[in-house]
């Protein structure tokens, strides 16, 4: 059974950073994906971004909305997904989601970015 540990959520102000990470448990697939997602108050929740699971290769894929501020990678020895948040502005606060999904299960945990101007 997959367990996610998030940290790193907070308030920040405008302009600036933030990392999360997100410690899994369990063993991951070629199969699967790990992700990033964020829902704001009021709307569904969106895609932020997404790459295959631990020591896999493929493709890393980013939506538009925070292509050249945000950057996912793996620790693939310590089974650690992150977020790189830059540039935040305050459209970016949102419930973050550290999301791993595949063919054996899906699992999420969240944590809260809040950005001030």
């Amino acid at each position: 059974q997959m367990q996610l540990v998030e940290n790193g959520g907070g308030s920040v102000q405008t302009g600036g950073s933030l990392k999360l990470s997100c410690a899994a448990t369990g063993r991951t697939t070629c199969t699967d994906r790990l992700g990033w997602y964020c829902r704001t108050p009021g709307k569904e929740r969106e895609f932020a971004a997404v790459l295959p699971g631990f020591w896999c290769s493929g493709a890393t894929v980013y939506a538009d909305t925070v292509r050249d501020r945000f950057t996912i990678y793996r620790a693939h020895a310590e089974n650690i997904l992150y977020l790189q948040m830059t540039i935040l502005i305050p459209a970016s606060t949102a419930n973050y989601y550290c999301n791993v999904r595949g063919p054996s299960g899906y699992w999420d945990r969240e944590t809260q970015v809040t950005v001030s101007s």
